[in-house]
Order: structure tokens, then C-alpha cells, then sequence
């Protein structure tokens, strides 16, 4: 027998070890071969007499097995061998999952007992493998995580994990793991009773062969008669209300745009009504439902492919020798640069935080010691590891201090002559090739870098607020910035962990630009007269984090405002107001409600911390003509909301500012938080079909205003039936 991931190894004892190794990638995933060595593993264990038992175990330091391997999944639903009618591709799914589901079914009754020695992470299908086996050891490391996450890139478990995890550790407590995609240390994994046994990592495999030895005819829990399920069956009284307050849950938390967690309730709550071989069918069949829908497709190819190309730099320029950011200089040490320092000096870099004084510098190091003491608190981190970080971040005000930088980064206010009078200051002293980036969100790069001697140099890196928590970076080129300026800025990000996003020079680029109108159609549907509650009410149930006023709020409105006027002296006769630019003028320049920081926006913030309430007095500003929804309305909100920020990121696409669909899909979802079920805005377009979607906002610019009105390239692209992941597919540009 020839594995090509596995390897196998015998002992005197007759206990097999079946080492998982993939020489072809950087993690354990259940490719087609590996599913091959598995299928071939299980004939000759249960027919071979002298096997005694099986271990299953990893050769990668990194994990145990990461999952699926969804790019062969995606490659085999649009290549050359995909099915050709919509009939034989749902067959193929089905009879797929199914076949997977068999496979681990006759694992876990070969007749011989199976081991998981689990000395990594074990996610998704990985998780599943050890689900299979009748005993799960797991190596004493906090760092292994065990989880279903599939749900957070719209699907479910396909191996059998809707059925296992439930009858093991009851439906509650399956069904909040599986629908959030959490998971469990070691520890928290044996109290709750998904693995057996917590061992030092040297001691994975002499527990396995011990439990082996001593368990010569296992057999799993559900296949044991009078087994019963922990917490009892969906309609035994009492446990019925699992699903009653997790379907009500669901639909309070996500406005039922997933898919993924409703057919998710769906596998456990009838999977356990009935033995487990007849639960794996049901978990198969929605599984395959689920493939087919189009919100499942889109959010795996963006949430997890895109952000897997993103994420190992698919738009740095390749000629580029790979660069490393030893020494970074922050300028300015507010809640924007004492954030980058924060993540830069947790990537192992020496960071130089510089401010008008050093005690505004000292207290934006002081944001670190915050974030660090609260990790400590929930036992995430240590106090020597806060010194270690905490040693790495410099305050000062001296820029002398930057000499040696390999990058600098500015993240002062938003105001071109500050920006301008940093950028010399520092580039006074940095050396030839190192790399100035501006932490602008709105001001175009190819202007701010007429202030720099080395435009070549000088590139726009764009961090979102929190900087700790928010995923993604925006990178801008300017008209003059080159190829090594950009290699930098993509490896410095892929350092810090996060995902970054290549887009060209134009005011508010294209995230701050797309995200400005989501907020800006709220405010105009406001002043049209819709009540704000309805309007913050629809702009969540569309699936999108937070209402468009609350947002401007979050923001500020005066920033808002500030970047107006900026832009319309910048455009001067060229600038078209709108009804939203009145709204915003008189909240803040006539009233001085400037949003959450200083407690009045659009809400009302109370000074002891209260819940927030919506303004009274905007009513006297707004005359309210609609103070009641319908489902019509509700509709026709959501599509205004939605369409607004899918036809901008036409337009910017359209504009050459962003050149890659995986970039505008991903870079909107993390971004700004466009809904994530869409898989994006572009992904929203080909999903309705660009024909449907121009003729739409045809009619809604003649309801509304020219704002919806598509350009000529989404024109052309609905004459000729295109699609913008068809049209501009990143995979052909590659082979090009």
C-alpha cells in the first residue's frame, strides 16, 4: 500500500502508526490524497489480523490538521471536470460529503481501536478525523485549539460533526460551538468531554498505545446500546428549548441572513432523533444544500481563499527581495499610533513613538500597558512578556531617534501642513531606503508626497481603528511610489499578522470612500423624513455591525465635516452637496454634537456610561414623515443600503483605485464590516447578475438620485453578460 501523506509504522506490538504529513503543504488539510491514504489505511487495519489498533497523529509542529481543503473544493465546482447541469453538481456534492461521512464511519468500526494523538490544532474536518476515533489524547499545550469554525465562512461541519459533538457533550453546548466556530483548549476540551485525556507532549504516544492495549474491542458511545444523548433528545421535555431559544437567538443575532447556522440547527435538531448513520445522511444533505447557496459560496471564497491569497502577499510586486521591519518609527502617539506601536512591538520590532511631548508620547505607550495588563488578567499573557513588549516601545520627541528606522509611519491628524511638516522632519534623518508611510484614510497619497524628497519612497498604509483588533490594512500607491516602497509596506503587514489590500491614489481610496457612503445613505434617508430608529434598525438587519448613525457617531461627525469643507476646497466648483451635507453642517458647526466623543451625536451618550439614546431634538431638525415599517419598506431600505456601497466599489473599480475583486470583496468585509453573508460588494453584484443589477439601480436613480446610477464599465459588463470574478479573475492574470 502507497500513502503519499501518511506514514506508517508497525511495531512489534502490532500497533500502527499513521503519521500525518503532507509534503506538498505548509499545513495537514483533508486534500483528495489525503483521503486516499485514509480510505486505503482502513481496508488494510480491518482486514490485516495482525494490526492490533491505530494511532493517528501528526508529523507538522504547526497542528494536527487545519480542515478541509476548501481550494480543491472551489477548483473542482468551476474546473475543467465540474459537473455541467445544476442536477449532477448537487449529486456530486452529495455523494462527496457522503462518501467523506462513510469513510470515518467505517473508521470507527473497523474492529479495531483508533487513537487520535492530537499534538496540534485540530480544526474543522481535523477535528472531525479525531471525532472518529474511539480515544482522543491531546498534548498539554494551550496553544491547540479544537473547534468546528466552518460556520464562520458560511458552512457547516461535513464530517460527521453536527452528529458527534452533540452526542458527546449534549446539544447546548455542541450547538454554541458549532454556530459561533469557537473552540477549546486541551483543558476545556476534557471538561467537556470532546477529548479524554490531557497529556505532557512526549507522553502522547505511550498513552495512546496503553489505552490500545488495554481496549482490545472498542465501540463509540452512540453505537452502544441504550446510549443516551447528554442533556436529552430535542423533544424530551426541558431539552427542547435548546432550539427554541437557539432558533430565537439566531435570528435575533443575524436577521437570518446565514444559511450555515440555521442548517446547522437543522442537522442537530433532527440528527439526534434518529441513530447516527441515518444523522450523517441528514448532516450530508444539508451540507450539500448548503454548498449551493450562493451566500455559502461567495463568503468561503472570500472569507477564507481571498484572505488565504491576501494574506501571504498575492499583490506585492514579486521582484522584490523579501524585506523585514527591524527598527519602525511611529509619528504621533494618539489612539491610531499608539496602536501600530502596539502591533509592531508585539511582531518583535523596536518601535520609536514620537509626539509633541514626551507625555503625550508616554501615554500612548501607556495604551500597550492597558492592552497587556487586560491579557494578563484573562490569562493570556504574563508579566514577562508584557516587560519583554513594553522594552521594545520608545516615547520620544526627538526625531533623531529615527535614524536606523527601516520604516516610518505617520498617524498625525488629518491635516495636509502637519502631515507635511512631520515628513521632513523625519525624513531628515532616515536613512536612503527606508520606507515613509502615511496613516491617512482620506487625504490622497500623490499629494501628501509632494512634501517628501523620495516620492519613490513615500506609500500610503492604512489602519483601521481599533488597530489591535481590526484585521485589515489598506496600502495606496501614488503616482510615484515604487515597487520597493510597496514590497515593504506588503511585508510589513503580513509581520503584524494582519491582511493587507493594494489599492491606487484617489481621495478616500477606495475603503474610507465605499464605507462613506453606507453612512451618508443612512443620513440621507434621514433627512427624506424615515425615522432614525427604522434607519439604524435596517442598516443592521442588511448585515452590516452597527446602524449608519451610530457609526457617524462612532467616527465623529465632526471629522466628518472637517473632511468636507477639505474636500470641497479641494474640488472647489466641482463639489456636489447633497441633503446629508445641510444635516451634518447643523449638528455640528449650528449645535456643536459631534458624536460619541463628547457624548452627543445623533445619540446621546450619558457621562456615567448609561445606554446611549437617540437624540430627541433631531426631530426638530428632521421632520419624520415615516415612523412605521412594513416588510416593503424593510426591503427596500436594505437594497438601497447594500446596492449604494456595491455600485462605489464599481466605481472604484472602474477608476483603476481597486484593481482585484478578491481586494474590494475583502477589503469591504473587513474594512468596514460590509455584510459578510454577501461575500462583498462585487461578490453582490455577480450573485444578482450585473443585467439585473444595472436595471435595479437604474430604477433606484430615478427614485432617489443620480448617486445610483451605474458607469459605464458595470453597462458594459451587463451587455455582455460578465461577471466581475469571470471578467477579472485574479487566476487568469497569474497564468497571463
Amino acid at each position: 500500500m502507497e500513502l503519499k501523506v501518511f506514514k506508517w509504522n508497525q511495531d512489534a506490538d502490532g500497533i500502527v502508526t499513521l503519521t500525518w504529513d503532507d509534503p506538498e503543504r505548509s499545513m495537514n488539510v483533508l486534500s483528495n490524497k489525503a483521503l486516499a491514504d485514509i480510505g486505503g489505511a482502513i481496508m488494510k487495519i480491518a482486514s490485516d489480523a495482525s494490526i492490533k489498533g491505530v494511532i493517528i497523529t501528526s508529523g507538522k509542529a504547526n497542528g494536527f490538521c487545519a480542515g478541509a481543503a476548501l481550494d480543491e473544493m472551489e477548483g473542482q465546482a468551476s474546473g475543467a471536470g465540474a459537473p455541467k447541469s445544476e442536477e449532477e453538481r448537487v449529486r456530486q456534492r452529495y455523494e462527496g460529503v457522503l462518501q467523506f461521512n462513510m469513510l470515518l464511519r467505517k473508521l470507527e468500526t473497523c474492529g479495531k481501536p483508533v487513537v487520535a494523538a492530537i499534538n496540534g490544532l485540530a480544526l474543522g474536518g481535523g477535528l472531525e478525523v479525531t471525532l472518529a476515533c474511539h480515544y482522543r489524547v491531546v498534548a498539554d499545550n494551550p496553544k491547540i485549539q479544537l473547534g468546528l469554525p466552518e460556520s464562520k465562512v458560511g458552512l457547516l461541519p461535513g464530517g460527521g460533526g453536527t452528529q458527534r459533538l452533540p452526542r458527546l457533550m449534549g446539544a447546548q453546548a455542541a450547538l454554541g460551538m458549532i454556530m459561533q466556530g469557537t473552540s477549546l483548549d486541551p483543558k476545556a476540551a476534557a471538561g467537556q468531554k470532546v477529548v479524554h485525556k490531557v497529556v505532557p507532549a512526549d507522553q502522547l504516544i505511550a498513552e495512546a498505545k496503553r489505552w490500545i492495549k488495554e481496549t482490545p474491542d472498542p465501540v463509540q458511545p452512540w453505537d452502544k446500546k441504550g446510549f443516551e444523548v447528554p442533556g436529552g433528545l430535542p423533544n424530551d421535555k426541558g431539552s427542547s428549548t435548546v432550539f427554541t431559544m437557539g432558533n430565537a437567538l439566531y435570528r435575533k443575532n443575524s436577521y437570518n441572513n446565514y444559511p450555515a447556522q440555521r442548517y446547522i440547527l437543522s442537522c442537530v435538531y433532527e440528527g439526534l432523533a434518529v441513530p447516527i448513520d441515518a444523522g450523517l445522511r441528514i448532516e450530508a444533505r444539508y451540507f450539500t444544500k448548503l454548498l449551493m447557496d450562493p451566500a455559502s459560496r461567495n463568503m468561503i471564497r472570500s472569507l477564507f481563499l481571498s484572505m488565504q491569497d491576501l494574506g501571504k502577499g498575492a499583490r506585492r510586486p514579486a521582484k522584490v527581495e523579501p524585506t523585514s521591519v527591524k527598527k519602525l518609527g511611529v509619528l504621533g502617539a494618539g489612539m491610531m499610533g499608539a496602536g501600530i506601536a502596539y502591533v509592531s512591538a508585539q511582531a518583535g520590532m523596536e518601535v520609536v513613538l514620537i509626539d509633541r511631548t514626551i507625555e503625550d508620547a508616554e501615554k500612548g505607550k501607556a495604551y500597550s500597558t492597558k492592552l497587556l495588563d487586560g491579557q494578563i488578567a484573562k490569562g493570556r499573557s504574563t508579566a514577562e512578556k508584557k516587560e519583554k513588549l513594553l522594552s521594545l516601545i520608545k516615547p520620544s520627541t526627538n526625531y533623531d531617534d529615527l535614524k536606523g528606522c527601516d520604516l516610518v509611519i505617520e498617524a498625525v491628524f488629518e491635516n495636509r501642513e502637519i502631515k507635511a511638516d512631520v515628513t521632513k522632519k523625519a525624513e531628515a534623518q532616515i536613512g536612503a531606503k527606508a520606507v515613509f508611510g502615511s496613516n491617512t484614510s482620506t487625504l490622497p497619497i500623490t499629494g501628501l508626497a509632494e512634501a517628501s524628497v523620495r516620492p519613490e519612497n513615500f506609500v500610503g498604509i492604512h489602519f483601521f481603528s481599533p488597530v489591535d483588533k481590526m484585521q485589515l490594512v489598506e496600502i495606496i500607491t501614488g503616482k510615484k511610489t515604487g515597487d520597493y516602497a510597496l514590497a515593504m509596506a506588503v511585508d510589513y503587514v503580513k509581520q503584524i499578522k494582519k491582511t493587507p489590500i493594494v489599492v491606487n491614489d484617489s481621495r478616500g481610496f477606495y475603503t474610507s470612500r465605499c464605507f462613506g457612503t453606507y453612512v451618508a445613505e443612512g443620513q440621507e434617508m434621514l433627512a427624506e423624513g424615515i425615522a432614525p430608529a427604522i434607519v439604524d434598525n435596517v442598516g443592521r438587519m442588511t448585515g452590516m455591525p452597527r446602524g449608519p448613525l451610530e457609526l457617524a457617531d462612532d467616527v465623529a461627525l465632526d471629522l466628518a465635516y472637517k473632511v468636507r469643507e477639505q474636500t470641497k476646497k479641494d474640488l472647489g466648483d466641482k463639489y456636489e452637496a447633497g441633503p446629508a451635507d445641510t444635516l451634518i453642517e447643523t449638528m455640528v458647526a449650528k449645535l456643536g454634537r459631534y458624536g460619541r466623543k463628547n457624548g452627543k451625536g445623533f445619540y446621546d451618550y450619558p457621562a456615567d456610561g448609561g445606554k446611549k439614546r437617540l437624540w430627541p431634538g433631531l426631530k426638530d431638525i428632521v421632520k419624520y414623515k415615516i415612523t412605521s415599517s412594513t416588510p416593503e419598506l424593510v426591503d427596500e431600505l436594505k437594497k438601497r443600503f447594500l446596492y449604494r456601497q456595491a455600485i462605489e466599489a464599481a466605481r472604484c473599480f472602474e477608476e483603476n483605485v481597486v484593481t482585484d475583486p478578491r481586494e474590494a470583496d475583502v477589503g469591504a468585509i473587513l474594512g468596514w464590516g460590509f455584510a459578510p453573508y454577501t461575500g462583498g460588494p462585487l461578490s453582490v453584484i455577480d450573485t444578482v447578475g450585473t443585467a439585473t443589477f444595472v436595471k435595479e439601480c437604474d430604477a433606484l436613480a430615478q427614485k432617489y438620485g443620480k448617486r445610483f446610477l451605474p458607469g459605464k464599465l458595470l453597462r458594459d459588463m451587463a451587455e455582455k453578460g460578465d461577471t466581475f470574478y469571470g471578467r477579472f479573475n485574479p487566476a487568469k492574470k497569474a497564468a497571463a
